[in-house]
């Protein structure tokens, strides 16, 4: 990986981390990753990380249905009518994944998985 593609998935990786929706899995997985960036655990961090990402990104109809669920009620509250209609517009529009902050930061660096593995 060029030091350009990987100070984009460093930065990525660091928005995800911050990123209010993301979950302590992926979290652990990506601070891992970046605590092996350059060293001889690099790449079985990368593996770890990928694995923890491929599992998390939400497909934007799993968004929806999870919203019009009791489940997603539990978790949206009054919201959860508002986060389905989101994920129809995004759908609607050619999106195919939830864009949450995490989401976002998870489909960049899976962009890039060709190049950390």
């Amino acid at each position: 990986m060029s030091q350009t593609e990987k100070e984009y998935v460093i930065e990525r990786t660091k928005e995800l981390i911050n990123s209010h929706t993301c979950c302590a899995e992926a979290r652990e997985a990506a601070q891992a990753w970046l605590d092996a960036v350059g060293t001889d655990k690099e790449a079985e961090t990368a593996k770890n990380l990928v694995a923890e990402l491929e599992e998390d990104l939400m497909p934007v109809e799993q968004l929806i249905a999870f919203a019009e669920s009791e489940a997603g009620a539990g978790v949206f509250g009054d919201k959860a009518g508002e986060v389905a209609a989101h994920g129809k517009a995004i759908k609607e529009a050619g999106g195919k994944y939830c864009d949450c902050p995490a989401c976002v930061a998870v489909e960049a660096i899976l962009e890039k998985k060709g190049e950390i593995l």
